[in-house]
């Protein structure tokens, strides 16, 4: 492949990673621990995962919990849940915190998927705009005594790797629709 399409299709790639991170945290009725990878808690003076402060662990379908190592994270790490997005109210035992995830209704579970479909249409928009700014940096070419065939074919190599993606992009949202869908 030829070195100067490398940079535009590492971005792409890019562009789908975000995508993928972006859907672990969307809950689907069960339990993922990939929920808590965005909050921080103060861990003397310092934000930190709350991966890295205790145990996270998947007991049943539908249950995260949470062990920290020092028990005076315990209220800290609750108060990081309850203050996030999340939506899931902890129960703290004194030892270990639970999330309890309830079944998704219908309606929710309509929302999540046009949240899911929004999202993929960013990434299918950030994915045509690194073509964009390919085909002009291309167009530039020109002036560097490139020829037009030579031109012409780079943005054709560029429109194969955004068809690619955006393929891509379109399989990754299918998976995460029918297991947001799956009752």
């Amino acid at each position: 492949m030829d070195a100067r399409l490398e940079v535009y299709e590492n971005k792409m790639k890019k562009a789908i990673e975000f995508l993928e991170a972006d859907f672990a945290g969307i809950r689907a009725g069960r339990a993922n621990p990939h929920i808590l990878d965005k909050l921080r808690v103060d861990y003397y003076g310092t934000p930190t995962p709350i991966q890295q402060v205790g145990n996270v662990t998947v007991p049943e379908a539908r249950i995260i919990q949470i062990a920290p190592w020092d028990k005076s994270m315990l209220k800290p790490v609750e108060k990081a849940i309850l203050t996030s997005d999340i939506g899931i109210n902890p129960s703290n035992d004194g030892s270990v915190i639970r999330l309890v995830f309830p079944e998704l209704t219908e309606e929710r579970r309509k929302d999540l998927a046009k949240d899911i479909r929004k999202k993929a249409e960013e990434a299918k928009v950030a994915v045509r705009n690194i073509r964009r700014d390919g085909n002009d940096a291309f167009k530039k070419l020109a002036k560097e005594d490139v020829s037009e065939d030579e031109i012409k074919q780079l943005g054709d190599e560029l429109q194969k790797l955004t068809d690619k993606y955006i393929k891509e992009i379109d399989a990754v949202t299918e998976t995460k629709n029918k297991e947001i869908m799956t009752v």
